[in-house]
């Protein structure tokens, strides 16, 4: 019974050990993420200045093909498109709001 129990209290650490390494790996690409998004705000500011259009689409597609190429997985390819197509349309929105004059900001 007993080492039923250190096996039980065994895992529970194990898991509770690798939650901690994602909480840091979260807080880790949330800085990234927010690195990105401060040039993506220049690169908004600069597309407003010249009057360029938000929306680049042959350019989303050359980033798409590159992380797919550089993706050594687990993650499928379908996946990592996935990703970051909802971390460009977070871009375009930011940069929107930057043509707009509005300061982005709903942080819940």
């Amino acid at each position: 019974m007993a080492a039923k129990k250190n096996d039980k209290d065994q895992h529970v650490r194990e898991l509770e050990a690798l939650r901690r390494r994602i909480d840091d790996l979260d807080a880790r690409l949330l800085r990234l993420l927010n690195e990105r998004a401060r040039y993506s705000a220049a690169i908004g500011t600069l597309k407003t200045e010249k009057k360029l259009p938000i929306y680049d689409p042959d350019r989303e597609e050359t980033i798409f093909k590159r992380l797919v190429e550089l993706n050594t997985g687990p993650l499928s390819g379908k996946a990592v498109i996935r990703l970051f197509e909802r971390i460009i349309d977070e871009s375009r929105l930011l940069q929107k709001h930057i043509s707009l004059g509005l300061e982005e900001v709903d942080r819940m």
